[in-house]
């Protein structure tokens, strides 16, 4: 990684796990280590100026980790067939290889969905869940109700053939420019509310984050399948994206677990990517004529994403685990960065009472 990616009191090491050779970022010397688990399409990069301001808490040692196939991280086939288990694993080693004490763990977008699954797998290990922005608990597209029922069987409407050809395109030539499917683009336009804008420099920090995505056939975006079913494909056995399909992605155990964390779930009120309308959603997408020969919201309505992560958490909380909803107001899917006074005094204090 080049030093003019890293903000000053941020160092990047690098720690060979049982798995794999995993990057991550690191700061702080507090006793109370905190790990943060990027979303898709971005990497560790992303939280340099929280880790920063965790940091200058003087309570908290904090580690970012690239995800598999992110940033200077090893690039893996993820099978999509065990859901996000393999990055769940990933971050079950790469605590393991730091000898990490009970932490605090944040999930931001699919780190959500990863840190949920790690509290499912590997009970008893992490103190708090703090979910940023997280995914939905049944994944991304194909599901229609507040408990994730796959509109198909197939799950067709999901996975890595519902991304945008043009945007994987852009993120394999390395492009850094400003088209209307580039990453600066995308991010400007979705990952944060709209006229919200970064810093030049931050700017191009981000995009190189999102361009550390690796385009493999099994990373990202993944493998497709035809189908039968509207509209036309379906997801197949490689990749993130599939791994994000309600074909094979259900966290509803996670109201079973035994020891249960206490969960924070903060998210932007505007966020266009997690969303009951959801930009991304093919059925949203479809109700909007942007997908011709959408069936209908009887057969195909949008992903009620908010809806699935709420009716989960409150089956959490009825199950004898507990946890807190804050909206930010005029915040999209970034709020650590479009919000980080406010979210560094959320998660601060919520840490501090456990």
């Amino acid at each position: 990684m080049t030093t003019s990616l890293l903000l000053d009191g941020i160092s990047q090491r690098t720690t060979q796990t049982r798995r794999l050779t995993m990057a991550y970022l690191a700061t702080g010397q507090g006793t109370t280590p905190v790990v943060l688990v990027h979303g898709n399409c971005s990497s560790s990069l992303f939280f340099q100026d929280f880790m920063l301001a965790l940091a200058a808490t003087g309570s908290y040692t904090v580690y970012a980790p690239d995800m598999r196939g992110y940033g200077e991280s090893e690039t893996l086939p993820v099978d999509a067939t065990r859901g996000v288990r393999d990055y769940s694993d990933d971050l079950a080693a790469f605590v393991q290889a730091l000898n990490l004490p009970p932490f605090h763990l944040l999930g931001w977008s699919l780190g959500g969905n990863i840190i949920m699954q790690y509290a499912i797998d590997y009970p008893g290990t992490a103190r708090t869940l703090l979910l940023e922005a997280s995914g939905s608990p049944y994944g991304f597209g194909g599901s229609k109700d507040a408990a994730g029922t796959p509109t198909w069987l197939d799950s067709a409407g999901s996975g890595g053939g519902t991304v945008n050809a043009d945007f994987v395109k852009s993120l394999q030539s390395g492009d850094r420019g400003s088209g209307p499917t580039s990453s600066r683009t995308t991010m400007n336009a979705f990952y944060f509310k709209p006229p919200f804008q970064v810093s030049p420099e931050r700017e191009e920090i981000y995009v190189s984050a999102i361009l550390s995505t690796k385009v493999t056939p099994g990373n990202y975006p993944g493998d497709t399948l035809p189908s039968e079913n509207w509209p036309g494909l379906a997801p197949g056995k490689l990749g993130v994206n599939n791994a994000l399909a309600p074909k094979y992605l259900n966290q509803s155990a996670l109201v079973d677990i035994i020891d249960k964390p206490p969960i924070l779930w903060f998210h932007g009120a505007d966020d266009q990517i997690v969303s009951d309308t959801s930009m991304f959603d093919i059925g949203f997408l479809g109700q909007l004529g942007v997908i011709p020969g959408w069936p209908g919201a009887q057969i195909y309505p949008p992903q009620p994403m908010k809806t699935q992560i709420r009716t989960l958490l409150e089956s959490y909380q009825a199950n004898g685990g507990s946890y807190q909803e804050h909206v930010l107001p005029e915040c999209g899917h970034s709020p650590h960065i479009e919000k980080q006074d406010e979210v560094l005094k959320l998660c601060t204090e919520f840490m501090d009472a456990h």
